[in-house]
């Protein structure tokens, strides 16, 4: 049973007085209608105040004779006739609107809503068009007028922005007509999530005026944006990219959400992940240099304030991945040259990085790798400034994979301990690294590399081996950024030379006591269950070592 309130209590009146409207003299009714309006108004604000914040089902569960209050008042002439008050219950039934109806009930009264909501507004517009027409005109039931009548008002107003000519007009025609679709604009803001209004919203949003001032409300393009984030609506990509050049806080707000959904499933499924990626619509937005270019540099934001959080470089790095697959499958002459979308980068750097690892042999991998430590060695010792360094290191992380098989070749390869595989390590995880805490870097790492390279690969290595050759490397150089690099040869070396058993179980619970490092940990072995899932020759025994490590950790 609804809790009884204070907000029950006045509505519960008000339905009273509704149900006495509807049933009293038509003379008298309207005497009183004109009397209470202002109270009515009153407290339909306060009630869609209080709706607003509540969901469709706890709507109802709270004030079970909503539906009731609500079409009285709708199919009230004398009530609707008054615009404001017209115009609040457009707002409350809004509320009342399902995103994802789960059964028939919700369906039900989605249905219902919208038939309210066509009837409102066409009835405000039935005397504003010559188009409109009785019912018999339309060839529909009375049932159906609204609907029609919403349909043909809709299509009247689509074909008046198409064949708008602005470039045509005089000034003052300009003016006035930009008015009308800034008025439009606004009125489309409560019935949003009504099917038929789709091709009006995107007609709207293709409209481009010639004054350098947005034409479209700025409410409305933040409940366009709302209502594409939230799934309520299906805009095609034409759309939602006007949409997004055209008015940036919807563009923000979109790489904000991503990023807050990314994070909030991290590490339950990188499939998963990747979907949320797609499905968000911001890689292919993206493909526009400009889309990239803001989206980029929320990215770089968000690792300055969170001081580099791996859970931000992940996303980062997976969603460079999945903007580089739709601009490599793009051959058509249309696209942009890479440079318009990273254009404070050296270009051979990002030529280099840009080289897809799928199916490269070992040894051409190792070639390419010195070829990118040289380039970044140059070009971090020749930097003007942090900023430089932060540049040349933010742009390693769209491109991390790099990263990944220079730790898996200095594990794998026959040659002697590449320095340049070290020093792309060392940089990646301290990019600013002084002489003296690169060398104390570079020494620990090759101490552990050193010794786990010694260890016989045709047997099982107790835990306690592995935790002493961990913490020698600790002894040379302990700084925090040091024991991430070493983590990650770990994590490499526990992939790519044991069995998920409890020896690794154990030694990943050793290296990994506080929550910062088990997520490192966590990203690292995510990385590689994807890079060797998507490989050329997918090696299944190291897949489900790395997902039963990526399980246990």
């Amino acid at each position: 049973m609804a809790m009884v309130t204070p907000m029950s209590q006045s509505l519960d009146s008000w339905l009273n007085k509704a149900v006495e409207w509807d049933q009293g003299n038509l003379i008298e009714s309207q005497k009183d209608i004109c009397l209470h309006l202002p109270k009515l108004l009153d407290f339909l604000l306060q009630f869609y105040e209080t709706l607003k914040h509540m969901s469709p089902s706890s709507s109802v569960e709270k004030f079970p004779c909503v539906g009731q209050f609500l079409g009285r008042l709708c199919w009230n002439n004398f009530v609707v006739g008054n615009e404001e008050t017209r115009n609040i219950l457009i707002s409350c039934l809004s509320c009342l609107q399902s995103g994802d109806p789960k059964n028939a009930v919700e369906l039900q009264a989605n249905c219902w809503v919208q038939n309210l909501l066509c009837h409102l507004f066409s009835s405000s517009e039935t005397f504003s068009h010559t188009d409109s027409k009785p019912a018999d005109n339309l060839g529909c039931i009375t049932a159906d007028y609204h609907g029609k009548l919403l349909k043909n008002i809709i299509s009247l107003w689509i074909k008046q922005i198409k064949n708008r000519k602005p470039e045509d007009q005089d000034c003052r025609n300009n003016r006035l007509f930009a008015e009308d679709i800034h008025a439009l604009s606004i009125r489309c803001i409560p019935i949003l999530i009504l099917p038929d209004i789709i091709p009006l919203l995107e007609a709207l949003l293709s409209y481009h005026h010639p004054e350098p001032k947005e034409v479209l409300d700025g409410l409305f393009l933040d409940s366009v944006n709302d209502a594409v984030l939230r799934k309520k609506i299906l805009l095609s990509e034409s759309a939602v990219l006007s949409l997004w050049l055209r008015h940036l806080p919807s563009l923000e707000k979109a790489v904000l959400d991503l990023i807050q959904k990314l994070i909030a499933i991290f590490y339950k499924s990188f499939k998963e992940m990747e979907q949320v990626i797609n499905d968000s619509f911001l890689p292919q937005a993206a493909q526009h240099p400009s889309i990239f270019r803001i989206a980029d540099n929320i990215f770089r934001n968000a690792i300055l304030e969170t001081d580099g959080n791996i859970k931000i470089l992940t996303v980062i790095w997976m969603f460079t991945r999945c903007f580089s697959q739709i601009y490599r499958n793009n051959n058509t002459q249309d696209r942009f040259p890479l440079k318009a979308y990273i254009p404070w980068c050296d270009r051979s750097l990002l030529m280099a990085l840009l080289r897809d690892t799928l199916g490269l042999p070992p040894a051409v991998c190792l070639q390419h790798l010195h070829s990118i430590t040289k380039m970044l060695k140059i070009l971090t010792k020749d930097a003007r400034s942090p900023e430089h360094v932060f540049e040349c290191w933010f742009l390693l992380i769209h491109f991390v994979d790099w990263v990944d098989i220079a730790a898996e070749l200095l594990m794998t390869s026959e040659c002697e301990i590449s320095n340049d595989l070290l020093w792309l390590l060392a940089f990646y995880y301290n990019p600013w690294n002084g002489n003296q805490e690169l060398s104390k870097t570079m020494a620990a790492s090759r101490t552990v590399l050193d010794r786990l390279l010694k260890l016989p690969s045709s047997t099982l290595i107790c835990a306690l081996t592995l935790e002493e050759i961990f913490e020698e490397g600790k002894v040379v150089d302990c700084h925090p950024c040091t024991l991430q690099l070493l983590r990650h040869l770990f994590v490499t070396f526990l992939v790519f030379f044991q069995e998920c058993n409890n020896t690794a179980k154990a030694f990943i619970s050793h290296m990994t006591q506080t929550q910062e490092a088990a997520s490192e940990v966590s990203d690292l072995l995510t990385r590689t269950v994807c890079r060797l899932s998507i490989s050329a020759v997918k090696n299944e025994k190291l897949i489900n070592i790395a997902q039963e490590l990526l399980h246990n950790s």
